[in-house]
This record gives C-alpha cells, structure tokens and sequence, in this order.
C-alpha cells in the first residue's frame, strides 16, 4: 500500500568484507554516536533506528547504513516479518528482562532551529538602547533579559524552545554592586597607589570563582522544557584553565595550548547539568593537536605565499595575502573551536553536533561588520541574527529514543547577586560560551 509505513531495525551485523571496528566508526560519525551508545548498538541485540517512514525513505536509510558498512533491515510497521533479511532471525527479546538493553530505540538526528528576523529584533533593541540611555544604565538589566529572552525563545529543538529565566532586579542588583565596588578601587587607587595593586591581586585571586559563577547564573536561568541546566565547576578548574594553562602554555611557547583548549571545553562541558543529568564530553589531546597543527600550517602557507607574492610581484600584495591568511586563521578559529567542543560533548546517550564552516563564518562577519559600519549600527540586530541563524542551523543533536521521555530533575536556585558580579566584569569574556 502507497501508505505503508516502515521500522529500520539493526541487529550489529556487517557487510562482507567490512571489519566490525571500520562499520562502528562509520557508524558514528554518520550519527554522531557516543561511543557507549555504538557498543549497545553492536551487542547483537535488534535496535530499531528510525520508525513510521515510507518505503523510499526506508530504502534511502538501509542504502547509507549499507554505504557505512552495516546491514539494515526495513520492516513494514504491520508486520513483524522482515521485507529482506540477511541473517538468520533471532529468537525474541524478552522486554522485561531487557529494560537497559537498546531494544526499541530509536536514533535520530534533530537540528537547532532559529525562527527570529532582524525586523522582528530591531524593535527589541532599538527600544532597550532608547531605555538604557533615558534611565541612565538602569533599563540596562532589563534589556539583557529581553534579548536573552527573544534569542532563547527562537531557537527550537525538536518543536520546543529554549527559556530564559533570569529576573532582571537580581541583576541589576548585581551589577549596583560591582559598579559600587569599581568605584570604590579607583579611589583607594588614586590615594593609595600600593593597596591598588592589592586590590587588583585579590580581584585576580577571586576570579576563579567570579567565573564559576558566572557560568552557574547563565546555566541555571537557561531552560529547556521547564528543566533548568545547571553549572557544577570548582574553584579549584576554574583556577586550573584560567592561570596555570595559559601560563603553562606561554612557558612553553604555544606547545601546550591544544592542551589547555582541551581542558578548558572539558571544564565547560563536564560541569554542565541538564537538571540532574551529566554531560560529558570525550575530546582528546591528539584531536586538539591535530586542530592546531593544522592552523600552523595555514600560517607557514600564508606566510610563505605573502613573502613570495611580495618579492616576486608587487609588495601591496604582501598585506592582501597576509589579510586573507589572518582572514582565514580567524574563521578557521571562530568554526573549530565551536565544532571541537559541540562534536565530543554528550549527555547520556545523546551525541551533539556542529559542521560550522570556516569560510561562511568570515563571510558572515566580514559582511556584518561592513554593514554595521555603513548603517552606522543600524545594522547589528540583523547581525545578531543571521549569526544566531547560522549558528543554530549547523547544530544537530543525535536523539536516543524520544526526546519527551528524557527526565532531569530541576536544578537548585542560585545566588544572583554573586553570579552577576562576575558578569559585571566581564569574566565570561575569557570563556568560550
């Protein structure tokens, strides 16, 4: 029948001639599978990948399961019996006995979506410009939670939207406290030059935890489906990427940078919580490695091209080439590092994605910035979202069974007051967020 609907259900087989460890890395990266999640599905146990498809569809989903090396079989939803089998059937799972097992799972890819338009935008934050200036700063707390609260509120995962939950009195509360505490430091500077410089040693001293919570505010004012996230670092991490990394890093000429990259997403992502869940995250030194590796060899090529573009026709072409290799290098930056962190982050069975790619990145901020700069900022909010747009149209997460049964306790409040010290100096500046 024309209506007829399928199941795709794998059972861990290969095709001939197509070694077990080949078909799972295939396999993962065509889903982007936690790599606990592909030893579930290679236990021999039928694992249902995708339901309620249509024959060509199905047809489609076996031929690239086929092309990464496993054998997929399409079953009509009507029937138990197989349309093509290459294998001998198995005897039946018992399900009460199988609660953990990958039985019934189905595993698909979502992407993030953003619905917002600059039109739409340019009303929000010409109105928060307007009210931050007539009120002198004040509307400035209010403003944010409006931007945070239309781009959260655009942006969709498999038809539900993301929430901001931040009040604006705990932030501006927030902020009259560290603007008071500013103050405070360029007057005892002025009189007392030396317990300047001790106040600006304890402000580095408390930094750490200055961005600990920081992180903790902006993640437990984030919600997905009425669960909050939540943020669990220590002083101890914080203390670790932010001080001895870098210094680490400058003590060894840039030898260890993929290194402190490395553990600076770890940091973020392994304290992050969605309610009660964990995230973790599964990078390694030799990808980070291999990340900036390449970036050396973007600058040797550049500079090379440069040196040679200039000596040999014309020494203005020495700063063009030398503009599009820093051009390069900083797209290059700007789509890796976000990719790194998105491609080994998990939570529980669920894998995350990011394919930004370096080229559009400069095309969009190279366009912005010249757009900006020729409407004298009118541009920004159409800016703002058509980065956001891109952003979130080249973010996927790999979906383990049905999103809506994935429970997570509600995370504990935090101290807004304390957080919002942290965002009031900028701290999360030294973050990639």
């Amino acid at each position: 029948m024309s209506d007829q609907q399928y199941k795709i259900v794998f059972e861990g087989h290969t095709a001939d001639g197509v070694e077990e460890a080949t078909a799972r890395a295939n396999v993962q990266s065509l889903f982007r599978i936690p790599e606990a999640r592909i030893n579930q599905l290679f236990s021999g146990q039928p694992v249902v990948m995708k339901s309620g498809i249509n024959r060509v569809q199905a047809e489609k989903y076996v031929s690239r399961l086929r092309e990464a090396g496993v054998i997929a079989e399409m079953i009509p939803m009507t029937t138990r019996a197989p349309v093509s089998s290459g294998q001998p059937p198995r005897p039946p799972v018992n399900r009460a006995d199988q609660a953990s097992e990958p039985d019934g799972t189905e595993i698909h890819t979502s992407g993030f979506r953003f619905h917002g338009t600059g039109k739409e935008y340019f009303g929000i934050w010409i109105v928060n410009i307007l009210l931050t200036v007539v009120t002198l700063g004040i509307y400035s707390a209010w403003a944010k939670v409006r931007n945070n609260q239309y781009f959260y509120g655009n942006t969709e995962l498999e038809g539900a939207s993301f929430q901001y939950l931040a009040s604006p009195i705990a932030i501006l509360k927030g902020r009259i406290v560290a603007f008071v505490a500013l103050v405070i430091y360029t007057l005892i500077t002025e009189l007392f030059p030396i317990a300047g410089l001790l106040l600006v040693l304890l402000l580095l001293i408390a930094m750490p935890w200055m961005v600990v919570r920081g992180l903790k505010f902006h993640a437990i004012n984030s919600a997905y489906r009425n669960i909050r996230f939540d943020f669990q670092g220590t002083y101890g991490q914080a203390f670790m990427v932010l001080f001895v990394w870098p210094v680490l890093t400058l003590f060894t000429l840039g030898l260890l940078a993929p290194m402190a990259a490395r553990r600076m997403h770890k940091f973020m992502v392994e304290n992050a919580r969605y309610g009660t869940a964990a995230f973790s995250w599964t990078g390694t030194d030799g990808t980070y490695y291999r990340f900036f590796g390449k970036a050396l060899l973007l600058i040797l090529a550049f500079g090379v091209g440069a040196a040679v573009a200039g000596g040999v026709i014309h020494p203005i072409l020495t700063f063009l080439v030398m503009t599009a290799g820093y051009l390069a290098l900083f797209g290059y930056f700007q789509a890796g590092m976000t990719n790194l962190l998105m491609n080994h982050a998990e939570l529980q069975s669920h894998g995350f994605g990011s394919e930004l790619a370096p080229g559009r990145m400069v095309w969009l901020i190279v366009s912005n910035s010249i757009l900006t700069a020729l409407t004298l900022g009118l541009f920004i909010p159409w800016a703002k979202v058509r980065l956001a747009s891109y952003r979130a149209s080249q973010t996927h997460m790999a979906i383990h069974g049905n999103l809506d049964n994935f429970v997570a306790a509600e995370a504990q409040h935090t101290n807004a007051l304390g957080d919002e010290m942290g965002e009031a100096f900028d701290v999360g500046s030294f973050l990639p967020v």
